[in-house]
């Protein structure tokens, strides 16, 4: 069983946190739903969901109402998004509904500030699909569908395009793509009002080191710097931004240098003060590299921290700052850390096991 944290949301005064998984089974458990104590992190059970193949990958709507979900992932002739409305008051996840996602692997779904608005990328296919969003949560057939085919150096993981997560920029006017199978950054254009918001830029991409795979995105909370974790590579990619564009400002590795393979770097996040960057390695190191971020955008190394398990594929920071939550494919286990606001370090404080991976 594969285990995915998507995201930690404040919630009434209750914080939840909402794992996918790769079920592999309709009649089996697919999205679970914990409650997170912020006093002690310790993590209790809220529900469940069945009746849904390959959750894989969750992300909220902006008022905090509805689930949207990365579903029959991996799944041939298939390939869906799907909404869920979650109701705190009966601990219950309704089903709303399912589009098809234009690949047979969606892997990372963003919405818009707006909530009318909801983009899936597609990693086998490499491809993008847009969807408007009416205001019940409910999810309308993709508007734009735009298919990428060009690949990069390694023929065995870069024989076509892999798009691995669709990113708003901090105004919401662009949208950028990291393309594992192309090395390439994408960007588009992104008008809200337009029933086809995505339009092409004049620069539609910013090239990444040959042979890196960027993977996941993240904008730092001043809106000025851009960083990108490289799952081939083992970097995170630091940039400048504005207005659409980007600007190289530095390359710097997620693991020690002794280490030059057995590596797949793969999520990323900044705490909400903008002082820390995470970025979570898988394979022979299962850890989550620590770096401090400088005035000038650039990072620099902290430190490490094993997630105590087996290919910590995502993690997540709560809205607070004060814990982040890391979850282990390869052994279906979640830790808790509680983070130290001045310095950056993680310290675990619980955990717990979902599900034996299959």
């Amino acid at each position: 069983m594969i285990i995915i944290l998507s995201w930690i949301n404040l919630y009434s005064q209750n914080t939840y946190v909402f794992f996918g998984s790769f079920n592999l089974d309709k009649d089996a458990e697919g999205i679970y739903v914990y409650q997170l104590d912020t006093l002690r992190g310790k993590l209790s059970k809220v529900t469940s969901f069945k009746g849904i193949l390959n959750p894989s990958f969750l992300t909220l709507s902006p008022n905090g109402k509805y689930i949207f979900a990365c579903t029959e992932s991996k799944t041939k002739n298939a390939g869906s998004v799907s909404s869920f409305e979650f109701d705190p008051q009966k601990k219950m996840l309704h089903f709303i509904n399912s589009q098809k996602s234009g690949g047979e692997n969606p892997v990372y779904l963003t919405a818009h500030q707006n909530g009318k608005w909801l983009i899936n990328g597609n990693y086998t296919e490499g491809s993008v699909s847009v969807y408007p969003v009416l205001e019940n949560g409910r999810i309308q057939p993709s508007v734009q569908h735009f298919q990428f085919m060009e690949g990069s150096i390694n023929p065995g993981r870069q024989e076509r395009s892999h798009i691995h997560s669709t990113v708003f920029s901090p105004h919401f006017d662009y949208v950028f793509l990291p393309d594992l199978g192309a090395d390439k950054i994408r960007v588009y254009a992104f008008d809200h009002e337009k029933r086809e918001p995505l339009t092409a830029v004049e620069k539609p991409f910013t090239a990444t080191t040959p042979g890196s795979g960027p993977r996941h995105f993240t904008f730092h909370p001043n809106g000025k710097f851009a960083y990108c974790i490289e799952e081939m590579g083992g970097a995170v990619s630091a940039y400048a931004y504005e207005n659409g564009k980007l600007n190289d400002i530095q390359r710097i590795n997620t693991h020690p240098e002794k280490l030059k393979e057995d590596f797949e770097s793969s999520d990323i996040h900044i705490s909400p003060d903008g002082r820390y960057l995470y970025a979570s390695n898988r394979g022979y190191e299962n850890n989550i590299a620590i770096f401090s971020i400088q005035s000038d955008g650039t990072l620099k190394s902290v430190g490490y921290q094993s997630t105590k398990g087996k290919h910590p594929r995502v993690f997540a920071i709560d809205s607070t700052g004060k814990f982040l939550v890391a979850t282990n494919t390869g052994s279906g286990d979640v830790f808790v850390f509680r983070r130290n606001r001045t310095t950056g370090s993680l310290k675990k404080v619980s955990s717990i096991q979902i599900r034996q991976y299959l």
